[in-house]
């Protein structure tokens, strides 16, 4: 894909949309309810009932983040800025991992659903891939679409975790 002719410009236009917002929303409040929801609900162990709480969370806290504020309006050694930037940038990935987990329906590794406990290497010996798309699948709510992408095995054979 090329590069945009101005492709700082929509950078520039995220940065200053978020310097210059006016909303009652405080970044660490809402950063703090990311981190509560995910590691309630879509820690290591997960199911699909509490990967769909995690996602309603999430959406509400995109809501919200819409109507932030912060305190510094400064170009240089902004940290408010920084963190309320990070803080959608936290959001977008809380989304995927969510969404990706949700449609891995088994266990292995770090990923344990208890809904699934068993590994399922004929399905899901695949990488999870997702894309933002510009609308909302009708089935899901979600605007984004998860794939995969198959695992190429080199040195190591993959093998189930035994403790």
């Amino acid at each position: 894909m090329p590069v945009p002719e101005n492709a700082a410009a929509d950078v520039i236009a995220m940065l200053d949309k978020v310097r210059k917002a006016k909303g009652k929303e405080r970044v660490a409040q809402l950063r703090k309810e990311l981190q509560e929801t995910m590691d309630k609900n879509a820690q290591v162990f997960r199911t699909e009932e509490t990967l769909d709480e995690a996602l309603e969370k999430i959406y509400e806290l995109r809501a919200r983040y819409e109507n932030i504020s912060i305190q510094d309006q400064g170009k240089r050694f902004n940290t408010d800025l920084l963190e309320a930037v990070e803080l959608g940038f936290l959001l977008d990935l809380a989304e995927v991992t969510v969404i990706t987990c949700r449609e891995r329906r088994e266990s292995r590794g770090a990923h344990l659903r208890e809904d699934y406990p068993d590994r399922n290497d004929k399905k899901f010996m695949v990488h999870s891939m997702a894309y933002k798309t510009d609308k909302k699948d009708k089935a899901t709510g979600v605007d984004m679409k998860v794939d995969w992408k198959p695992v190429v095995i080199t040195n190591y054979q993959p093998m189930e975790r035994k403790y």
